[in-house]
């Protein structure tokens, strides 16, 4: 590892990020946004989800060209960067060997500190990014990280002091609302199309249970074999049911996800006390969720923060603030470093 550099008046971050099937790359200075790319693989929608051997191979195609968009976009050159931050984990391995890899190499040949960060903490520091009218939570908050892999709550004490309070006990968000999409026979990836045909339905046309789970945990498995077996027998007895009523079913899946979370929250808000609560992750889009989060602030009073739809799904912004806030406490990793498929906050 490059020896601890002086503190400079500015400070360049470029960020990596490889842990599913986008490859990204920012450039922050001083915490502000220079560029922000992102490389989109259009290849897994014929599989209806992500391949990871396919993924890992768009990497090795996309990362040369990102970074250097990355870098050309943000107007400086190779030796202005001040570090390299990349995702150690959790993702994909295949697709974290790609960015963790090139991240090394590049710190090696330009001779500038390597820093490791936890894509889960990504999604939480997005918020701290400099942006103009956008608030920024203060300590303590809870964070809500939804995404296709994750779900979570976390009592963020400060920016690398985080306590998971409450996760999933088996599937993510994320993958209740594609694989409800699935079942409705929309293609991948179907979260997005239930927001956008829910916007038009009645949310309350169709029941749908909440898994009894305790303390602040998640489960979604149930849910998912639930609205299974209800379009089953609906088509059985009509054919063309899903059809007929594809934006009240939608609206009604989006509707108790969007309970189902909103109930644990509320539950964390009161057993800690902490009425600041920020969202994150790629599911953090979803307008149903964005609209009971406005609804609990004024019902509630809470201090709710949630992103520009830009940082929330996986991008390198996210990840080079965090850099940013590593950089400042001088805590680099060295190139023995390896990616994690799973990483704990």
């Amino acid at each position: 590892m490059p020896n601890k550099p002086q503190m400079a008046e500015d400070i360049y971050i470029l960020g990596i990020e490889s842990s599913c099937d986008d490859t990204a790359a920012a450039v922050l200075c001083n915490g502000k946004i220079l560029s922000n790319i992102v490389a989109t693989q259009k290849v897994h929608q014929q599989y209806g989800g992500v391949v990871p051997e396919l993924a890992s191979r768009a990497h090795q195609q996309n990362i040369v060209p990102v970074i250097h968009q990355a870098i050309a976009k943000a107007n400086i050159g190779k030796k202005d960067i001040s570090a390299i931050a990349f995702t150690r984990g959790p993702g994909l391995m295949g697709s974290l060997l790609v960015g963790t890899s090139f991240a090394k190499s590049l710190s090696m040949g330009l001779g500038i500190p390597l820093i490791e960060v936890n894509h889960m903490q990504a999604h939480i520091l997005a918020h701290f990014i400099e942006e103009d009218n956008f608030k920024k939570p203060e300590f303590p908050f809870l964070a809500m990280t939804i995404s296709g892999g994750h779900t979570q709550i976390v009592k963020v004490n400060d920016y690398f002091t985080m306590e998971v309070i409450g996760e999933t006990m088996d599937d993510a968000v994320g993958e209740a609302f594609d694989k409800s999409a699935k079942i409705l026979g929309l293609p991948y990836p179907g979260g997005p199309l239930i927001d956008k045909y829910a916007k038009e339905g009645d949310p309350k046309a169709f029941k749908f249970p909440k898994p009894k789970v305790g303390g602040l945990d998640f489960s979604f498995s149930g849910f998912k074999t639930a609205v299974l077996y209800f379009v089953e027998k609906q088509t059985k007895e009509d054919p063309d049911f899903i059809e007929k009523n594809l934006k009240d079913i939608c609206a009604s899946i989006q509707y108790t996800i969007v309970e189902i979370l909103m109930d644990k929250l509320k539950k964390a808000v009161k057993e800690t006390g902490i009425k600041q609560v920020a969202i994150g992750g790629g599911v953090s889009a979803n307008s149903g969720i964005r609209n009971a989060l406005y609804d609990a602030e004024k019902r509630y009073k809470w201090q709710c923060f949630i992103p520009k739809f830009e940082y929330t799904t996986d991008n390198a912004a996210m990840i080079a603030i965090a850099g940013h806030y590593k950089y400042i406490k001088q805590e680099f990793s060295d190139f023995s470093t390896t990616a994690q498929a799973r990483y704990k906050i």
